[in-house]
């Protein structure tokens, strides 16, 4: 058994996967077939002795698909030329209003990309979308109504282009995500202090790897020898970085701090929380995609019983009763005419385009009808914490001064301490004394204590400023400030110490601000129809817990890696059904591709996290949750509206014609104002 990989040409939707199935999943020698949509690739597991390879290629070719082995790059007008197509099919429609000569070339612009497909479902014998949107185009042209038959090309050209831009961005995130690790490591010899830099994929599982200050970490491991802080935000999200000593965990595509590192080697390259990240997103994203369309399952049984009804009209009553041919068909004609799809092709899509347009203009940017109609079907949502409910950015909380100091006095120490520090927590309280007025000249004797606090001279005598737990090794600690300083960690703070050789002067704490709002927008989602809100974080339990409990969550998960997260998202799905994760960072990426819907902080956003997801908030703005839930039932009741009286439209005259009362020209009357009558009505959803 083998197993080969193809790189298809235009595998973005369940449209090629079909063909693909058609073309080669009944054949013998080929055992199983999995797709790969953001890498556009075929696995297929077969048998080399029945089926060759290039067997399999030819076949492919055969179902209109180029396929090849390797990766070849494409041409510029294969990049750009579907983007092209649809651009002068839009300025022909314009140009139409002048000259009905334009219309022509429209069309053809619209559905040089579409009429290959529609051949190959023809000679299948398999109708879908592209032959439904083929059979309308002719039809509109049929009865002359050249402005339709153009609208239709169009409209389903820029649908196909949406699609294919849409894939191409996760592509894209995926590589963006594979640049998150550095490709070389520094392996240590402890033996003789010799430091080699090789590639991070020949690093094995055991080795020593030297990390210096400023460097990405290469691979997952556990720290032997040093203290550092790590600012682990693209794996665990976390809004600080984390104290790093030995016997601490190590990730790939996290950046260390101000301290060296030497890190025991856990995973190899392709074995990391990153790798399998990004496997993750590729799964998820291959799954969901594989799902299809409502429309196309119409267009499967619509096209073909409305034409072979029309024939039987044609042909059985002359020939089987004797009656008159001219007559009857006639009649087929004008159910020909009745039963041509225009109103239904053009009335979702014109829809959708006014949905998102109008999204896009309230700072919303949905990348697909889907994604907007399944926001109108949400159950459920989970929230990661850093950057989504909070501001992703640590902020002084609290001043607390001890022993008589005043809160000017402290914040003047502290900065004279945090000048020389380039660490967050140092940039929070040089930020907060700036807000206050507060300035100090910089401590002298500078001496960091590494993963604890530092050392320095002012106005002539030493202090210390540190974490917690250097305030106690100071010995300073008194059981009431211990309580102080708990009572600010069970809220979820991180506390700053500052002290003398004989006291504690007074206690900082840090933490991520929350939301302004957030509770109340939470509350409206609420109102919006949601039954479930979860909080999904990879910070700490005191820090979620409090949080969640200001938030009014109903529900929240602590200290989880990325894989947990989708595990959770998944459950979630199972419980509720329809489920979006909102977030903004690379470690909800996979989470967010899991899910029904991903949604992503726009403006503070990783890219990866805004090409992963399918709903990114431009403004940061949770509030638009609630809004978009409510805009996308009104597309939905819009979309169904359209449907119902264009096939009620159809029926009627189905009726009428079967009956000699309606006329060709009735028929085309009721088709083009029916179609017209969608258009106006979608169009609504701009205002």
């Amino acid at each position: 058994m083998a197993r080969s990989s193809l790189h298809v040409e235009g595998l973005d939707c369940a449209e090629e996967i079909s063909l693909i199935r058609a073309a080669l999943g009944s054949k013998p020698g080929v055992k199983q077939l999995e797709f790969n949509l953001l890498e556009a690739k075929v696995i297929i597991d077969h048998d080399p002795q029945e089926i060759e390879v290039t067997e399999m290629i030819l076949m492919l070719r055969k179902a209109g698909l180029s396929a090849s082995v390797e990766f070849k790059a494409p041409s510029f007008w294969k990049r750009k030329g579907r983007l092209i197509a649809c651009g002068l099919s839009a300025l022909f429609l314009v140009a139409g209003l002048f000259s009905p000569f334009f219309y022509l070339a429209s069309i053809l612009c619209g559905v040089i990309y579409v009429l290959p497909k529609a051949y190959f479902s023809l000679r299948r014998l398999r109708a879908d979308m592209n032959l439904l949107m083929v059979i309308a185009v002719l039809g509109a042209i049929g009865i002359q109504q050249w402005f339709e038959a153009a609208s239709v090309a169009f409209l389903f050209s820029l649908a196909l282009l949406l699609e294919q831009w849409s894939v191409g961005r996760a592509r894209r995130a995926i590589e963006s995500l594979l640049d998150l690790a550095p490709v070389s490591a520094h392996l240590f010899d402890s033996k003789t202090g010799e430091v080699t830099e090789v590639l991070a994929e020949k690093v094995q599982v055991g080795n020593i790897v030297l990390i210096r200050p400023g460097e990405k970490i290469p691979v997952d491991g556990v720290v032997i020898e040093g203290f550092s802080s790590v600012n682990q935000a693209p794996i665990t999200g976390e809004s600080l970085p984390v104290d790093k000593g030995p016997k601490d965990s190590l990730y790939a595509g996290t950046l260390n701090g101000e301290g060296t590192l030497q890190c025991e080697v856990k995973e190899k390259a392709s074995d990391t929380v990153l790798a399998r990240m990004i496997q993750l997103v590729e799964e998820a994203r291959s799954k969901r995609s594989e799902s299809e369309q409502w429309v196309e399952t119409f267009a499967h049984y619509y096209t073909p019983l409305m034409l072979l009804f029309s024939l039987i009209v044609m042909i059985f009553p002359p020939l089987f009763f004797s009656l008159p041919w001219t007559f009857w068909i006639y009649r087929g004609l004008v159910l020909l005419v009745i039963a041509c799809p225009c109103a239904l092709v053009i009335s979702t899509p014109v829809s959708i385009i006014s949905g998102l347009t109008a999204a896009a203009k309230e700072g919303v940017l949905i990348k697909g009808g889907l994604f907007l109609e399944l926001a109108g079907k949400l159950e459920a949502i989970a929230l990661d914490k850093t950057g989504t409910l909070t501001y992703g950015r640590p902020e002084v909380q609290r001043v607390v001064p001890l022993n008589n100091h005043t809160e000017a006095e402290l914040i003047e120490r502290a900065v004279a301490l945090e000048k020389a520090s380039e660490h967050p927590l140092a940039r929070a309280i040089l930020s907060y004394a700036e807000k206050k007025g507060v300035s100090a000249k910089p401590a002298t004797g500078y001496q960091v204590m590494r993963g604890k606090g530092a050392l320095a001279t002012y106005n002539q005598k030493l202090y210390w400023i540190g974490s917690h737990r250097f305030m106690h090794e100071m010995g300073q600690e008194t059981p009431e400030i211990h309580q102080r300083a708990l009572s600010l960690e069970d809220a979820g703070h991180t506390v700053i110490a500052i002290g003398t050789d004989d006291h504690v002067c007074g206690l900082l704490s840090v933490a991520d601000a929350q939301r302004e709002g957030i509770a109340s927008t939470l509350e409206e989602i609420r109102n919006a129809g949601v039954k479930h809100i979860e909080m999904l974080t990879g910070d700490n339990e005191p820090t979620a817990k409090a949080l969640a409990k200001l938030a009014g969550v109903n529900a929240y998960k602590a200290e989880l890696l990325p894989d947990e997260k989708v595990a959770r998202v998944c459950e979630l799905t199972e419980l509720w059904g329809c489920v979006a994760m909102v977030g903004d960072g690379i470690n909800d990426a996979p989470a967010m591709a899991a899910a029904t819907i991903g949604i992503a902080m726009g403006g503070i956003g990783s890219d990866v996290a805004i090409e992963t997801a399918d709903i990114a908030l431009m403004a940061d703005d949770l509030s638009k949750l609630p809004w978009l839930m409510r805009h996308a039932r009104r597309v939905n009741f819009v979309i169904k509206q359209n449907i119902t009286f264009a096939l009620g439209v159809k029926g009627v005259f189905i009726a009428l014609a079967l009956f000699d009362v309606a006329t060709l020209w009735m028929a085309i009357g009721a088709d083009t104002g029916a179609t017209l009558l969608v258009i106006f009505n979608s169009l609504r959803l701009l205002r």
